[in-house]
């Protein structure tokens, strides 16, 4: 999710260009207006964004001068000028400043679209070649790491995952430090390498990065930056491995996959609620034993296992990404005992709740 910070002297210009940006696509949000370059820079100071889309005239801080600053403070943003002015110079000047486009007010949401294709794309492409770039260096001083992974695959040992994928997300920001952004396409290209690697076992994969869409709210503080990456990086190492499973576990016995396809769809959906292997196998009119024994050659685990998996992705959300307490998380995801679910988090991710939140967070 691309977040912008929209900066404009005209309190119904601002509204009505952050309406517009709303529009341009599901993946792009606002996160912030501010009336001038001073106003833009304080939210700055104290919030997350992606993309600044600013006027040229304001009084205190005209655009030209705010793009420089974000420039030099934020160097992962990018700016797009939006201006009344038609006047090359300004364009001129915007464009050496790193802005990426230059729209004439009124704002046509064609334009804006385009513009925005543009901006999310430079965004994104250079996160991608500054992870790849970091991954690639340091490659060879985590060929254990990638051992772990491979294994997983070859000896079905997906119990152990949920922590495989935590001391996997420390490693990869030792690699990047502060600059949280670049866990996510950082994750995607860990997964593309495990991709390479089963090729030669004459597995073929095609990945998809995942979307996280919902997974926080639309302003972000500075404090809870690294918080959001590092939740983002584990859903997408997690939806990662669960797809190369999903392939290898793919050339075996069709039917029986469309079965067990068939019962992930109904927990995914009714995880919370209170469920038993009858139930699940009546979905697909098989035997409660027969369906589960078939379940765990399919998927290498448990259906008990698997409804867990889904339980404490969940819990895992709500924990780092709302305020709700422990015993609120263990009745969304379908557990009356609090301290049972305890039990249960600690078991699946090697840390309790409260741990797991102090080591995300830390």
């Amino acid at each position: 999710m691309y977040r912008v910070l929209v900066v404009d002297d005209e309190p119904l210009i601002r509204e009505s260009l952050s309406s517009k940006i709303e529009q341009v696509g599901e993946e792009t949000v606002v996160s912030g207006t501010a009336a001038n370059g001073a106003k833009a820079l304080e939210w700055l100071d104290g919030h997350y964004a992606d993309i600044c889309v600013t006027d040229v005239k304001m009084p205190i801080m005209d655009g030209l001068e705010l793009i420089g600053k974000v420039r030099e403070r934020y160097p992962w943003m990018i700016s797009v000028v939006v201006s009344s002015y038609d006047e090359f110079d300004y364009a001129k000047t915007s464009m050496q400043l790193g802005a990426v486009d230059y729209i004439i007010k009124p704002v046509d949401q064609q334009h804006l679209d385009e513009a925005f294709a543009r901006a999310t794309h430079e965004v994104s492409s250079r996160r991608k070649a500054d992870a790849a770039l970091l991954l690639m260096r340091s490659l060879p001083h985590h060929q254990d790491m990638l051992k772990r992974w491979l294994l997983q695959f070859q000896t079905v040992q997906l119990e152990t995952l949920p922590l495989l994928v935590v001391d996997t997300l420390d490693m990869l920001e030792s690699l990047a430090g502060d600059r949280f952004y670049l866990l996510n396409p950082m994750s995607m290209a860990w997964l593309e390498l495990i991709v390479e690697e089963l090729k030669k076992e004459k597995v073929r994969i095609e990945l998809h990065e995942g979307k996280d869409l919902g997974l926080w709210e639309k302003t972000i503080p500075h404090e809870k930056v690294r918080s959001y990456f590092r939740l983002c990086a584990v859903r997408r190492l997690e939806e990662g491995a669960n797809r190369i499973f999903a392939v290898c576990q793919a050339l075996k016995d069709q039917p029986a996959r469309r079965a067990v396809e068939e019962v992930k769809a109904f927990v995914n959906e009714h995880y919370a609620d209170k469920l038993n292997l009858q139930d699940i196998a009546d979905r697909v009119a098989f035997s409660r034993n027969h369906f589960a024994h078939m379940f765990k050659q399919e998927t290498g685990t448990t259906i008990w296992h698997y409804l867990i998996q889904i339980r404490m992705g969940k819990a895992r959300e709500l924990l780092l990404g709302t305020g709700m307490k422990v015993y609120e998380i263990a009745s969304a995801v379908g557990y009356d005992n609090s301290v049972h679910f305890s039990q249960v988090f600690k078991e699946h991710f090697g840390l309790s709740p409260a741990e797991f939140k102090k080591r995300m967070e830390r």
